[in-house]
């Protein structure tokens, strides 16, 4: 076990869940499909890079109040970024001030094994947002 964390993009909101809910496993293409609603298209995954995770929880909270207070319920959660979160990640990630975060799949700090990820998945977010697609973030553990 551990801390998974994937960016993908889609059309809108919930459509992720909505393929997942509807779909069936094709085992002769090892796949799910549903014919009924397009599958959102994964740009990055992270195992373990608890303070990118932290970064992403942080902005979470501050999007939703007080209402859920946590990090810790960042679990899960389909968080929608923005253009301005990618401007901001960017001055984080290449200032090195991603903040420290820790939990009990987290694992430990990856900043330097990610730093390049993390900026080509920057470029690439915002590529699909100038295209009119929406970009997320959810993570497992």
């Amino acid at each position: 076990m551990g801390l998974d964390m994937y960016a993908y993009v889609a059309a809108r909101a919930g459509q992720q869940a909505e393929f997942y809910e509807g779909s069936e496993w094709d085992p002769d293409h090892k796949e799910h499909r549903n014919p009924n609603v397009n599958k959102p298209r994964d740009i990055a995954y992270w195992r373990k890079h608890p303070n990118l995770h932290g970064w992403m929880a942080q902005r979470w909270l501050e999007r939703e109040g007080n209402e859920l207070r946590e990090t810790d319920n960042f679990n899960g959660i389909e968080f929608e970024l923005t253009a301005e979160d990618l401007d901001d990640l960017e001055y984080v990630v290449k200032k090195r001030r991603l903040p420290a975060t820790s939990g009990f799949f987290f694992g430990d700090n990856a900043d330097q094994h990610y730093y390049n990820e993390d900026l080509k998945f920057i470029q690439a977010a915002r590529a699909e947002m100038f295209l009119g697609l929406k970009v997320f973030y959810n993570s497992s553990w």
